[in-house]
Parts: C-alpha cells; sequence; structure tokens
C-alpha cells in the first residue's frame, strides 16, 4: 500500500473506530432509556446493537494496528436528545446506522485493489452495516 494512501486509510479507520465506539455509548444508553411493554425484546435488541459497536471497534483497532497506525482516543459526539421515545430513539438509530454506512463507503473507494483482506472487511462491515438499516426501517415500517 503506497504511504500516502496508507495514512487516508488509517485515518478512515480513525474516523470508524470514533463512530463504532460511539455506538457502545449510544445503543447502551437506549437500552437503559426504554420503558413500556415491549421493552425487553427492544432492550435486548440495544444491548446486542452495543455488543457488535464493541466487536467492530476492536476489529477496526487491529486492522490500524496491522497497517502501522495508533487507533483513536476519541469517540463520535453522542447528541442527547432528552427524546426516549422508541420510535425517535429508531429513528436516530437509523440516522447513525446511515452515516456509518457512508463512512465505510468512504473506505471502500480508497482500498487499494491489491489489498484483499483489507477490502473484505471493509464490504463485510458494509453488508453488517446495511443490514442494520434494513432492521431499523422494518422495525420503523418504512421502506
Amino acid at each position: 500500500m503506497a504511504k500516502d494512501n496508507n495514512k487516508k486509510v488509517v485515518a478512515l479507520l480513525n474516523e470508524i473506530i470514533e463512530m463504532e465506539i460511539s455506538a457502545v455509548v449510544r445503543y447502551l444508553h437506549y437500552a437503559l432509556m426504554i420503558k413500556g411493554p415491549n421493552r425487553i425484546p427492544i432492550v435486548k435488541w440495544f444491548h446486542d446493537q452495543a455488543n457488535e459497536g464493541y466487536a467492530h471497534a476492536s476489529l477496526i483497532g487491529e486492522k490500524i494496528t496491522a497497517l502501522g497506525g495508533h487507533p483513536s482516543l476519541k469517540v463520535s459526539p453522542v447528541p442527547e436528545t432528552k427524546t426516549h421515545k422508541v420510535l425517535d430513539i429508531l429513528k436516530e438509530s437509523l440516522e447513525f446506522e446511515e452515516r456509518a454506512l457512508a463512512k465505510y463507503k468512504e473506505l471502500l473507494a480508497v482500498v487499494e485493489p491489491d489489498d484483499v483482506a483489507l477490502e473484505e472487511l471493509v464490504r463485510e462491515q458494509i453488508r453488517n452495516e446495511t443490514e442494520h438499516i434494513e432492521e431499523c426501517m422494518k422495525m420503523l415500517d418504512v421502506n
């Protein structure tokens, strides 16, 4: 990988790790704030999302260090909207997942053609984020 491109890739991976770490905070907060008769399955779903964010952050951090980079300690801001109704939280989740998907696609555009491992990692993450978006849209009953 060319040195300039390596810096660009590592910079994008650092933006992504910051987003994935913020997903942990975001989804844990959402899980804690859910109330109502359907709380249990929704809380489980948000805990699963938080755990997946942790797994993704770990994966991305490992790739950053493999490329000679240093994983960021920053966390993308998680706005506190003070709106904790399930549909509002799901809309916020959808917006967050769409931003994450866009960032992974931005990374894919700069991956060198011969870096199959990185390309496959990014494509897998794109698939995961797309599935999250589809799940949010189903729960919101939008197409």
